[in-house]
């Protein structure tokens, strides 16, 4: 089978194209919460919020994406478990379940789960169904970080929204375009190269 024809097959995500094997979904897990723990550590901070900007987001985004709902899943797991066990790989080498910006690490679980779907589904094949998935994960991110961060840190509604997530919208919509850049154009590649 060419790599043209699966990488159109519906169902297939980007990993799908490497050779299946056990080893493989190991290897992609872990790969996967190594890289959303080295994203994490693009960290800058925003003054006046507890949770800073990082490359985090967007790691988990692609690993959901690329990777499928699945494994999507298992990877930011890794990433939340260890992390929560004291691996110093949470934004800025922090660790631990109860700082203000663990929700938003529950959210990128959930959300490296959808968007894995959604990719399963072809919407990372096109730049405008790349910027629709990247948007209906983030704003999963938020749907659960916002609400932790209300109850970590005991702030109302209004202040969690102002302090977690209006600071970081110009920075998802530049993830956003990465993305829109990044996931299509790979899917052109590996069918020219078919």
């Amino acid at each position: 089978m060419s790599t043209a024809s699966v990488s159109f097959r519906p169902g297939t995500v980007l990993a799908d194209l490497l050779p299946a094997s056990r080893v493989r979904d190991i290897a992609l897990v872990a790969g996967g919460a190594a890289l959303t723990g080295l994203a994490a550590q693009i960290a800058v901070p925003v003054p006046g919020s507890p949770v800073p900007v990082t490359g985090q987001t967007f790691a988990a985004l692609l690993v959901g994406t690329a990777f499928g709902a699945r494994r999507g899943f298992l990877s930011l797991g890794l990433y939340a478990l260890l992390g929560a066990a004291g691996l110093p790989w949470f934004a800025g080498g922090t660790s631990g379940a109860g700082g203000a910006s663990f929700g938003y690490v529950l959210g990128m679980l959930l959300a490296a789960t959808l968007v894995g779907a959604l990719a399963r589904r072809g919407a990372d094949r096109s730049v405008a169904r790349t910027a629709g998935t990247m948007v209906l994960g983030s704003a999963v991110v938020y749907a659960v970080g916002v609400p932790y961060l209300m109850a970590a840190t005991g702030m109302s509604a209004g202040a969690a929204v102002a302090a977690g997530l209006t600071p970081f919208l110009i920075g998802d919509a530049l993830k956003a375009a990465l993305a829109m850049g990044v996931l299509p154009a790979t899917w052109k590649l590996v069918g020219r190269r078919g």
